[in-house]
């Protein structure tokens, strides 16, 4: 009996129409992202290991592909075994996020480049994630970054790039989400939370929108954060807007203000532009240290993107400290909401011809209608041709015309539209 031959689980083929589509999109944000002065450059799939796992990534840490070590003895096999350290047996990963290979490129490649250097990287990163709907081992990232610029200048040039993008593609409805780490410490240092718990209960935080206040809670107090009353914060804290430091006599205790004023500035330097001030916004990495945000939806519970301020993840492969700021686009997450747009593609065509017609011929009518900037395919005539219309149609084809030993140039053909 055959077998059924599918893709890796949590990974996926696509079809030329969807590979089209997804193509068009990347298009757009490749586009977008130039105008507004950002490079486009490309780093390896694969990142050290010990880069990969150096504690900034959080939680996608555990969710690394590892790349054994090549010539591994049965002797290193049992070494492994004894100390528990899988990770003993691999010198590489695959990249889980693109942000720490940005920052290994900068510090190898910091001479060529820009004082203030913008960078693009679209390009797919893998997670060894439990599939699911929207969720994939293999998804495409859209990043833009800025290293180098300390000021605010960098988060409103990255909040400003990504709602031209969003705008560009047609996806409305969308709002910025603002907090800050140092706003999260407050909270935090409010409860009593030990610094070396800090990291792991903004892991749990971070799942406020899947668990609800009462989970996050349950999951706190089984790492030690056993607070009374904690989930009754976080409906409190979800309910917070920029309304907080309207009375400085009634100023939460958990709030840092030189935080909320700088996320203030930043809301009011987009003018136009729906911001939301979220202090229960975490961003689960572990390498971000000021600002941070996400793109929300009405329609969707889930974020389509995110990114936020890491100035101290650049000086652990430098050696010196480098301030930098990065938004990504959950490119897997928004191209299925995107409209199908057909401004700015060449007509496509398809040659239907009998199998008399001699393959000079046809280069030769194919070659007429390819210099005039159409796009053309080839079809052999088969008897049942509606359901041949049917397919190069759903490809994505305008319209088609019958090629016959007496067709004799690409003026004499006679078209039809497809889908009409």
């Amino acid at each position: 009996m055959a077998q059924t031959v599918t893709p890796p689980r949590g990974m996926r083929d696509f079809l030329p129409a969807e590979k089209a589509r997804r193509e068009h999109a990347l298009s757009v944000i490749r586009g977008v992202y130039a105008t507004h002065g950002f490079d486009e450059i490309e780093t390896p799939v694969m990142e050290d290991s010990s880069r990969l796992h150096a504690g900034l990534g959080g939680d996608n840490e555990k969710l690394a592909f590892a790349v054994m070590k090549r010539g591994i003895t049965p002797d290193d096999l049992a070494a492994a075994a004894t100390s528990g350290d899988a990770l003993s047996l691999a010198d590489l990963g695959l990249r889980y996020d693109l942000t720490v290979p940005l920052a290994r490129f900068y510090a190898t490649h910091r001479a060529a480049l820009p004082p203030v250097f913008r960078a693009i990287q679209i390009a797919p990163v893998w997670r060894a994630e439990r599939p699911q709907k929207g969720r994939y081992r293999q998804f495409v990232q859209c990043d833009i970054d800025i290293i180098g610029e300390a000021g605010p200048l960098a988060e409103l040039e990255l909040l400003t790039a990504t709602v031209a993008t969003l705008d560009a593609l047609g996806l409305e409805g969308c709002r910025i989400r603002l907090n800050d780490r140092r706003i999260l410490a407050g909270i935090l240092g409010s409860w009593g939370v030990p610094d070396d718990l800090r990291e792991r209960a903004l892991i749990t935080i971070d799942k406020l929108d899947k668990i609800g206040p009462d989970g996050v809670a349950a999951e706190l107090a089984t790492i030690g954060v056993d607070r009374a009353g904690v989930a009754d914060e976080l409906r409190q804290l979800a309910a917070a807007g920029w309304h907080l430091a309207d009375d400085l006599s009634d100023v939460p205790a958990w709030l840092d203000l030189d935080a909320f004023h700088d996320l203030v500035a930043l809301r009011d330097a987009l003018p136009g532009t729906p911001v939301d001030f979220d202090p229960t916004l975490v961003r689960g990495m572990g390498y971000y240290t000021g600002t941070i945000f996400e793109i929300a939806h009405p329609d969707h519970g889930y974020s389509l993107g995110g990114g936020g301020r890491y100035d101290h993840m650049i000086g652990r492969f430098l050696g010196q400290e480098v301030p930098a700021c990065g938004f990504s686009i959950g490119f897997e997450r928004i191209v299925d909401l995107l409209a199908v747009r057909d401004e700015g593609r060449p007509r496509s065509v398809v040659l239907v011809h009998d199998s008399d017609v001699a393959p000079g011929e046809l280069l030769t009518l194919k070659h007429e209608l390819v210099a005039s900037g159409t796009r053309v395919r080839f079809e052999r005539r088969v008897k049942n041709l509606r359901g041949l219309l049917d397919r190069v149609s759903a490809d994505g084809f305008d319209a088609w015309a019958p090629v016959t030993t007496e067709t004799t140039d690409a003026a004499s053909l006679e078209f039809r539209e497809l889908g009409a």
